[in-house]
């Protein structure tokens, strides 16, 4: 069963993200998406969120493409949930590009 992971603020939901969610499920039997808590992203310089964290979550929840759904909330939780949750494919949108290639260490990277 190969497991997928992918994070994102999911800040107004929109067809983007929807498209972004369908190719990341599948990729794999079973998909974690991480949704980044308001203090990661005001930690990380993105101050203009329009909806809470359980505003955002719900949103994705509603979807019904996740299979689980946590909260990304440190520098560093992306290598930790890999190992954690036994993740075989990290995937993000392919305007992150070389961003993440670190990861190719514990896990596949695609970018959409």
């Amino acid at each position: 069963m190969a497991r997928v992971i992918t994070y994102g603020t999911f800040d107004l939901l929109h067809y983007g993200h929807i498209r972004l969610l369908e190719r990341a499920k599948q990729l794999g039997d079973y998909l974690i998406v991480g949704v980044t808590s308001e203090d990661f992203d005001r930690r990380r310089g993105k101050i203009n969120t329009h909806q809470s964290l359980m505003e955002r979550m719900a949103a994705v929840r509603a979807l019904g493409i996740a299979d689980e759904i946590i909260v990304e909330e440190y520098v560093g939780q992306k290598i930790d949930d890999i190992k954690r949750y036994d993740i075989d494919i990290f995937t993000v949108g392919s305007d992150w590009t070389g961003q993440f290639d670190y990861l190719k260490e514990y896990c596949t990277v695609i970018y959409l």
